[in-house]
């Protein structure tokens, strides 16, 4: 029998791998829901290939006349609950994928989850509902992925630390002179992987390997000082875990989205899998530390992760707005941090860091750093 698969965010970087997979493994997924924000045309193009999916485009009015089974925000959240996905890949960029995550989690779909906002977010309560629902949540950031396998052979009570491996993006080896300069175009150059553009920006800041320190913690249960990054540029080794005799272990792949996205489609089975198969005779490794002098949004993440929930929201929210102005011109690359720092003191001198119960206090959270982001670049103009 097929495994009924909904992508969401299928015209994304993300859904674009996902669906190169199920294209793939015909006899054993079936597309059940596809969905995309504002990409009608992509979306379109998709339920043209496979007419009997649902479609569903988040934002209406780019729908200009096409016709979708679902509109809207609320049409995504229940084409989401009726389609009877068994599991659901979550694409979609950055805090609009929470919802999603929770409403297939609802559902009682597993969830093979890309969008880390979900955990970095609301990670306690994103486990809790699992559990509730009796689904598993299975990472698709490469970095998680390998993580996760490597967990699973290994045990946890046999792991001392995990190490995350972070490419160092277009700028490693830049002086801060060189980075004050920086243009959008040339952050959105990304040596190794191919992604969307608030993703590739957070890989040439770090914040990206931040919001992963994040949300390593929320899915492996590892406090911040067992949770390293290793700068390594060639994107082969895409996690490590010393074990506590000192031994490291190692998941290696070519950097290819559609490994970890297939591996989550097939867990708890292991198949063959035509993507990402190294070549050993030209491989050449290497690894160094990251700058958190010319890169904090790392040292930023950490500092999140350790203060409180509410700042782990903070650090997300007051990121992509600031990724935001710059890919608009409004801000320069250096000042991501400083918006992002800005917002974490605000948030902590107003003493707002105990937990929070519900996804709607964890919206208006959201809500609430973004304002603070906005309401500082609206001042610098």
């Amino acid at each position: 029998m097929k495994k009924r698969v909904a992508v969401l965010g299928a015209t994304g970087s993300i859904g674009k791998s996902a669906m190169d997979v199920l294209r793939d493994q015909k006899d054993r997924f079936q597309p059940v829901l596809l969905t995309a924000h504002s990409d009608a045309k992509g979306l379109l193009k998709l339920k043209e290939e496979f007419p009997a999916a649902l479609t569903a485009l988040s934002d209406s009015a780019s729908a200009e006349g096409a016709q979708f089974d679902f509109l809207g925000r609320d049409g995504l959240l229940n084409a989401i609950a009726v389609c009877e996905a068994d599991i659901a890949v979550n694409g979609i960029s950055g805090a609009a994928g929470l919802e999603p995550s929770v409403a297939a989690i609802k559902a009682g779909t597993y969830l093979a989850l890309a969008n880390k906002e979900t955990i970095v977010m609301a990670g306690r309560i994103i486990f809790a509902l699992a559990a509730e629902k009796k689904v598993r949540v299975i990472p698709v950031d490469s970095e998680h992925s390998a993580l996760f396998k490597l967990i699973e052979a290994h045990g946890k009570d046999n792991v001392s630390e995990i190490i995350l491996t972070a490419s160092g993006g277009p700028f490693r080896g830049y002086s801060q002179e060189m980075l004050s300069r920086v243009t959008p175009k040339e952050a959105l150059a990304h040596p190794t992987w191919n992604m969307g553009p608030k993703i590739t920006v957070d890989s040439a800041t770090l914040a990206n390997k931040g919001l992963e320190v994040i949300e390593a913690a929320g899915l492996f249960g590892f406090p911040p000082e067992k949770i390293k990054v290793a700068i390594h540029p060639q994107s082969v080794v895409h996690s490590m875990v010393r074990l506590k005799d000192g031994a490291v272990y190692a998941q290696m792949s070519k950097p290819d989205m559609r490994l970890p996205i297939h591996e989550a489609l097939t867990w708890p089975e292991t198949v063959y899998s035509p993507f990402g198969v190294l070549d050993f005779a030209s491989l050449s490794l290497t690894f160094e530390k990251p700058d958190l002098e010319k890169f904090p949004m790392l040292a930023l993440a950490y500092r999140s992760l350790s203060d409180g929930e509410n700042l782990s929201i903070a650090y997300n929210a007051a990121n992509e707005i600031a990724v935001e102005a710059f890919l608009k011109e409004k801000i320069e690359f250096l000042e991501i941090p400083r918006i992002v720092g800005y917002v974490l003191e605000s948030v902590n001198a107003g003493e707002r860091l105990e937990s929070l119960e519900s996804i709607e206090a964890i919206l208006a959270a959201d809500r609430e750093a973004r304002k603070m982001a906005e309401d500082l670049i609206w001042s610098k103009k």
